[in-house]
C-alpha cells in the first residue's frame, strides 16, 4: 500500500516538474538583429515606439522578445541638412542567442535626401 501511494506521488510529482519545464523552454527569450545604413552614415535612429536614441548609422540594433516572432518597428533618422526620415520595417526575432543573431543582421538600408 506505502509503495503504491509512493509511486503514484512520485508520478503527480513526475508529471508537475515535466510540465513546469516544459513551460520554461517555452519562454525562452530570442533575438532578432537589425542593421540600419542610411545613405549618408551618421544619422541619429530614434525608436518611435518608446522615443529612445538607438545610436548612429552605420547601427546594429537587438530585439528580443519571449517568442519567435516578427516584430514591426519604427524609427526616425535625423541629420543635419538632410530631410528627417520615418521607417517601418519587421524584425524577425528567431534567434536563441544573442551572438547568432548579430551573425545574420537583417539589412535595412534608408536614403536621406538633403534639404533644400
Amino acid at each position: 500500500m506505502a509503495i503504491t501511494r509512493c509511486i503514484k506521488y512520485n508520478c503527480v510529482y513526475g508529471l508537475i516538474l515535466f510540465v513546469l519545464c516544459s513551460m520554461t523552454a517555452c519562454a525562452q527569450t530570442k533575438y532578432g538583429v537589425v542593421k540600419i545604413v542610411s545613405i549618408p552614415a551618421g544619422a541619429e535612429v530614434i525608436n518611435l515606439k518608446d522615443d529612445t536614441h538607438l545610436g548612429l548609422t552605420p547601427l546594429l540594433v537587438t530585439w528580443e522578445d519571449e517568442e519567435d516572432v516578427a516584430r514591426n518597428a519604427t524609427v526616425e533618422l535625423r541629420k543635419v541638412g538632410y530631410v528627417e526620415k520615418i521607417t517601418t520595417f519587421w524584425v524577425n526575432i528567431r534567434h536563441d542567442t544573442k551572438e547568432a543573431a548579430v551573425l545574420e543582421p537583417q539589412p535595412v538600408t534608408i536614403e536621406l535626401k538633403k534639404k533644400d
